[in-house]
């Protein structure tokens, strides 16, 4: 069994992120995260966050998991972080369901308690911090889909997919470029085969500063 894509389900999870964001000043492309996170049909969405960061993204994947039915986790670093974010979220989207939140200064411990992540979101920012989530991710069997946020610093590191989610396949990746790169990979569903290379789903993004529309495969 692998995650399936609900074009009706991301459609709503998009439209009801631009509002929740319109206020914000970084929308931070939160929408076309948002209408991934619920269109995938993600049960289990976890992000990291560290203070300082914008917060449109965790706003659109709270959206996200409302209209999928998913549980959100954060993984922050301190106290401090864990205050701000959710004073954030609170502030900005008056959300019905706040996330959970998991404090680890290092993120492997945390990350090794999460079992079946369907949907994984990383900043590259705090790369170190980011970096530890990706290699101690526990995906589900159905297959997950990886975001990391401002991915641009991420190429310039010589990171590489395949290896930091060495235990899993990476079936595909793409570079979006909004916001600082967005770099998505989509991990193969266990005992998939070669089915998981089914044709591309696209969602179109509408720069809100330009105006400019652009349309993505992801």
């Amino acid at each position: 069994m692998k995650l399936v894509w609900s074009p009706e389900t991301a459609s709503k999870a998009y439209l009801d992120t631009v509002k929740s964001c319109e206020n914000l000043e970084t929308p931070d492309a939160a929408e076309l995260i948002s209408a991934m996170a619920a269109g995938w049909n993600a049960k289990l969405i976890v992000e990291t966050w560290s203070y300082g960061d914008a917060i449109a993204s965790s706003i659109g994947l709270n959206v996200a998991s409302q209209h999928a039915n998913a549980k959100h986790i954060c993984i922050v670093q301190n106290a401090r972080s864990e205050s701000a974010y959710l004073q954030a979220i609170q502030e900005s989207s008056s959300p019905l369901n706040l996330p959970e939140t998991i404090i680890a200064e290092e993120p492997e411990k945390a990350m090794k308690e999460i079992q079946g992540i369907d949907f994984l979101v990383v900043d590259w920012r705090n790369k170190e911090f980011a970096a530890g989530a990706l290699r101690n991710a526990a995906f589900g069997s159905r297959g997950a889909v990886v975001v990391c946020r401002n991915g641009y610093s991420r190429s310039s590191s010589g990171f590489s997919w395949r290896r930091a989610l060495r235990e899993r396949e990476v079936v595909r990746t793409v570079t979006l470029p909004v916001t600082g790169g967005i770099e998505i990979a989509h991990v193969a569903a266990r005992n998939s085969g070669k089915s998981e290379k089914s044709k591309r789903r696209w969602i179109t993004h509408i720069d809100q500063k330009s105006g400019e529309e652009h349309v993505f495969s992801i």
